[in-house]
């Protein structure tokens, strides 16, 4: 049921694709960039319209749009943490991230998702303190949930991350 892979998120085949998004939701580097660069202009149209009805994102959140030209049917829209330290929230931040991409999956009766190794990036989150929420957040939700998900796939942008999923989920 738990994948992991390193690899383009943009190019992998599951029903949703998790966006690390920034709470504008208008696009921005990394995983971001590269989706909604890869997906097309109808993913940046649904974000805008997103905007006009709640005004972006806030952190720990989600919002679920078309995918355009992705594999994908859909993108979920999340937004990570800025890794402050650790004393901030951050974990429980990121831990809802991954419940709230997880929900709307189901809400919306899907069979697969993909995760990106969120707010590793230009947000700073110690990545193996990242991997250890993710793989944690999703076991205990599976636990909790009869969930209609069959396949989650964590896609790992560099080696480093792949170790540390790999060893997690060994």
């Amino acid at each position: 049921m738990i994948e992991v892979l390193q690899g383009d998120i943009t190019k992998v085949q599951v029903d949703a694709v998790v966006n690390a998004a920034n709470s504008s939701l208008l696009g921005g580097g990394g995983v971001d960039g590269a989706i909604h660069r890869a997906g097309g202009p109808a993913i940046l149209e649904e974000c805008r319209q997103i905007r006009a009805r709640q005004g972006g994102c806030p952190t720990g959140e989600a919002v679920i749009t078309t995918a355009g030209n992705l594999p994908a049917r859909y993108v979920i829209h999340t937004v990570g943490p800025v890794w402050g330290g650790g004393s901030k929230g951050e974990p429980e931040l990121l831990a809802s991230c991954y419940r709230n991409s997880l929900k709307l999956a189901e809400e919306h009766g899907l069979k697969s998702i993909a995760f990106p190794n969120i707010s590793t990036g230009v947000y700073g989150y110690p990545k193996d303190k990242a991997a250890r929420v993710a793989v944690e957040t999703v076991n205990a939700y599976l636990e909790k949930h009869d969930t209609s998900l069959e396949r989650i796939v964590f896609v790992c942008f560099d080696s480093e991350n792949l170790h540390y999923y790999q060893s997690l989920l060994g």
